[in-house]
């Protein structure tokens, strides 16, 4: 250190710390200028991507929200749609069985009168059968017991007795 104290130049010192101070002006107006606005250039498109990618991320947050609530609302409506299928399948069931028991009612009721109908009719038919078959009875009966006068005067007596007075 003593060895540069003794050779130490005064001019020297000078024109090297000229020199230095002129390298270091036009290091600052050709070379850290245009590094510096490289840097801050880079720097603000590094904000940018990131404030791009934050509201990227954002955005599809927001959509999967979106879409999250759009298939909440697509299941309740195939539900919904589903419950009403449910019901008017089970409606439509209903009538159909309701109108099928009133037609089978219909049927039965229109068979027992159709059946009444031709029961009176039978029955009709029978009694006059019953009648033309008892008057002719009657009639040989009658025919018969009338040939002989004596068996007329009995069945008159006894035809009487049977009668009572009123």
């Amino acid at each position: 250190m003593e060895k540069l104290l003794e050779e130490f130049s005064l001019g020297l010192f000078v024109w090297q710390t000229l020199l230095f101070v002129g390298l270091l002006l036009l290091l600052k107006k050709y070379a850290w200028g245009p590094i510096l606005s490289a840097v801050n250039e880079r720097e603000e498109g590094i904000k940018n991507a990131l404030s791009a990618a934050d509201n990227a991320k954002k955005e599809m947050e927001n959509l999967q929200a979106d879409n999250q609530k759009l298939l909440k609302e697509a299941r309740a409506e195939r539900e919904a749609m589903l419950k009403e299928a449910r019901e008017l399948k089970n409606k439509m069931i209903d009538d159909a069985k309701v109108e099928a028991k009133d037609q089978a009612n219909k049927l039965v009721a229109q068979a027992q009168a159709a059946i009444e109908t031709e029961k009176k009719a039978a029955i009709a038919d029978l009694k006059a059968q019953v009648a033309d078959l008892s008057i002719s009875i009657a009639e040989k009966v009658l025919g018969e017991e009338l040939s002989n006068k004596g068996k007329q005067e009995k069945l008159v007596e006894s035809m009487l007795d049977d009668t009572s007075l009123n």
